[in-house]
């Protein structure tokens, strides 16, 4: 069987079959959530130099995976670290080099997502990356950051099919501008709230001219709301069930913020994500990876002054989630097959209870 690997700046293949982009995104549908503005694209790359690069593995009739980078800025970055921070709602999952983060408030590596079996070897493919970048030949350590969800129900999970072409393939093409979102990279085999999930970003601006983007891999259930509606139970129970499952979420932010406030901004993409209906059950793995490009040293901004930022966080976090759905296209792999989000019933129940005008 040949092995086909995918680089996302267009759109996703399953089963030999071209997905369509006519999906559209939540804003363009007419949803608006959150009192904020947005950045120019609604998306995590409206924070200046951050890159977004996918790469997905599509071997019918039971391989759906891959791999997404987001990459801080386009400099060496083990050489010009960020702060960054991790925050765990619920540790069932594989967060690769979450300690030394945690430890020193610094982020050395691009942040890669990708499948739960595959964290070993992605991130045995960004050492690679990193050792190979010049500058850094004498580097005798490298600490990768990789998150993943489980995409184990469209996707032949113990095979570990995503790995150093992927990952080289995901950070090589990452670009600033638009973001391809649903199911490609990382989020190429994952299901969200019983319907295809996957990629999805946003962003928000706050006073200042700051900017928070949010990219999240959505592979969790719950009971699914949307603007605040009970989609999910309105959807004949569609929607509803498990719980299990995971998300992670990259925090992206220009704003003077020290590695204590980016994890509480991490903190409260939990918010966010309760706003979709997320209910973090035992078998749900959830985190945040928060970073910010801005490297002066200070003066940060103040306790006082993190409120707007907080609540860019939680804005931008609901929409991404919501976009991952939206974007997302019916799949079917694995000996299973997993609908698309309805748009075509859930847009006139939004527009009944007003969440659409």
């Amino acid at each position: 069987m040949v092995r086909k690997t995918f680089y996302y700046a267009c759109l996703t293949l399953v089963a030999g079959v071209c997905l369509s982009a006519q999906r559209p995104r939540a804003r363009e549908a007419g949803l608006r959530t959150g009192t904020l503005e947005t950045g120019a694209l609604n998306a995590i790359t409206d924070v200046a130099g951050v890159r977004v690069g996918h790469a997905a593995v599509v071997r019918p009739p039971n391989v759906l995976t891959g791999v997404t980078a987001i990459v801080p800025h386009g400099g060496n970055i083990f050489r010009e670290k960020v702060r960054g921070a991790v925050y765990t709602f619920n540790g069932f999952g594989k967060l690769a080099g979450s300690t030394q983060v945690e430890e020193l408030g610094e982020i050395e590596t691009p942040v890669l997502l990708t499948s739960t079996l595959n964290v070993a070897r992605v991130a045995d493919a960004v050492i690679d990356y990193m050792l190979a970048m010049p500058g850094n030949e004498s580097v005798r350590s490298i600490n990768p950051v990789v998150a993943e969800t489980n995409d184990g129900g469209l996707n032949d999970i113990r095979g570990r099919h995503a790995g150093r072409e992927e990952v080289f393939a995901a950070i090589g093409s990452a670009r600033g501008g638009a973001v391809e979102e649903g199911g490609v990279g990382a989020g190429a085999g994952t299901v969200c709230f019983g319907y295809k999930g996957g990629i999805g970003t946003a962003s928000r601006r706050v006073s200042g001219g700051y900017t928070v983007g949010v990219l999240v891999q959505t592979n969790h259930g719950g009971d699914l709301l949307i603007a605040g509606v009970p989609v999910g139970r309105m959807l004949e129970g569609d929607g509803t069930g498990t719980a299990d499952g995971s998300v992670i979420v990259v925090v992206a932010t220009d704003a003077p913020v020290d590695a204590r406030n980016l994890k509480r901004m991490a903190a409260r993409t939990a918010l966010g994500l309760g706003r979709t209906g997320a209910a973090g059950s035992n078998g749900s793995g959830d985190y945040a990876i928060a970073f910010t490009t801005d490297r002066g040293g200070g003066p940060f901004t103040a306790n006082d002054a993190m409120s707007p930022l907080f609540l860019a966080v939680v804005e931008a976090t609901e929409e991404a989630v919501y976009n991952s759905l939206f974007k997302a296209e019916t799949v079917e792999s694995n000996g299973r097959r997993v609908e698309a989000l309805p748009l075509g019933r859930v847009l006139p129940i939004l527009r009944e209870r007003g969440a659409i005008r």
